[in-house]
């Protein structure tokens, strides 16, 4: 493989390209359920074109994308132990540049961008990785240590801000971010994403300077901004400087539940944010918002797709996973009914692909199947596992 800047990386892709697709028949072939030539057919077409190794390359995307996809398929051990030494290198090199870069923004009182910090293409994301595959390393260290420090706060337009605050709208259209300045709530895209990667990183004993407080800064913003509703606690999407300003969001109900925006991504986070803080209180105040979520008809019925981001797929492997973990049997308890629903929804027409597409949905379906964790450990690139 060669580093090229050439413009289309497309296979390189988690979200829709091979490299996402070729995770189902990596688990298909690690469970003995699919064979290893289906599964290494898909990762020749994922690293067939020159390598991403450039400054957009990320955990979806590109040099990471491919360590993610290879690592998985380390069963045994030495399969494809070139190539992921290879792109572990790269994924170090990409770490260590992109969180010099960021901190170089935050000294100079810059905003954020999604891309900086967020799961799918920014250092959460490329922590994530690290996380599972680079644990002790210095490259992981210093994407942490940069998280801690977008927590600090920030002076914009005359106000005191988390160091989170997003110089752009939230809504990607025509080609670039529409809508207001804001604070983002998501998995995806927002400040839950760094929360995970900072909780799992701390249940594992790998903590820096200031981590735990970093932790403790985001749950309390999540805190202050909770609302109670007839169904239980939900979340806003976003945050605009004149909702700071009032107090008060001006969304009125739940939005649509699912991993990337909404209670299922942000209670998870704030759950794995509670074990690792040793919080019981807050661990189950976050569980209750979640199981709430699970019997509100009004939240479900928005649930359109069936895939990861937004669809049933995602709802279910993150309910799964926090079941596991949960203090209670309320939320294990929704899993069959929800697996059900997940079967109704799947059909060819999401077309292919990892996170909204045919892949994803079967590796969901696969968890409710065998109800035991993926072999291959594909699910912790949403950093739900």
């Amino acid at each position: 493989m060669t580093l090229s800047t050439a413009a289309s990386w497309a296979a390189q892709s988690l979200d829709n390209g091979a490299a996402g697709t070729a995770l189902l028949h990596i688990e298909r072939a690690r469970t003995g359920r699919g064979d290893w030539k289906e599964a290494h057919t898909w990762i020749a077409r994922a690293t067939a074109h020159d390598l991403n190794g450039s400054e957009t390359a990320a955990l979806f995307l590109g040099a990471p994308a491919l360590a993610f996809v290879l690592h998985a398929a380390a069963d045994p051990p030495e399969r494809y132990q070139t190539a992921r030494d290879t792109l572990d290198r790269h994924v170090h090199a990409i770490a260590h540049q992109r969180a010099h870069t960021a901190l170089t923004r935050i000294a100079s009182g810059q905003p954020a961008r999604f891309h900086e910090y967020d799961v799918l293409y920014g250092l959460t994301g490329i922590g994530a990785l690290l996380l599972r595959t680079q644990p002790g390393s210095p490259a992981l260290e210093r994407v942490l240590t940069y998280l801690v420090a977008l927590t600090r706060p920030v002076l914009h337009h005359g106000e005191r801000l988390p160091g989170w605050w997003v110089g752009h709208g939230p809504r990607w259209h025509d080609g670039a971010y529409q809508g207001q300045e804001h604070l983002n709530f998501g998995v995806a895209h927002g400040i839950t994403g760094p929360l995970l990667l900072l909780a799992q990183a701390a249940r594992r004993g790998l903590t820096v300077p200031g981590h735990l407080d970093a932790v403790q800064s985001i749950t309390g913003w999540l805190e202050s901004w909770q609302q109670t509703g007839d169904t239980g606690l939900w979340w806003p999407e976003t945050i605009t400087l004149p909702e700071i300003t009032s107090g008060r969001p001006e969304q009125q109900r739940p939005a649509r539940p699912s991993w990337c925006y909404g209670t299922f991504g942000i209670a998870r986070a704030g759950q794995l944010a509670a074990l690792a803080l040793g919080d019981q209180d807050q661990r189950r105040r976050y569980e209750q918002a979640l199981a709430d979520c699970l019997t509100d008809p009004a939240q479900l019925q928005q649930i359109t797709d069936p895939g990861l981001c937004h669809g049933w797929a995602g709802l279910y492997q993150t309910v799964w996973r926090a079941a596991q973990d949960a203090a209670t049997p309320a939320l294990a308890e929704h899993l069959p009914h929800l697996g059900e629903r997940l079967r109704q929804h799947t059909g060819p027409d999401a077309g292919e692909g990892f996170l909204n597409g045919t892949a994803g949905t079967a590796l969901a379906l696969a968890t409710h199947t065998t109800n035991r964790p993926p072999v291959s450990g594909w699910d912790t690139c949403l950093l739900i596992d």
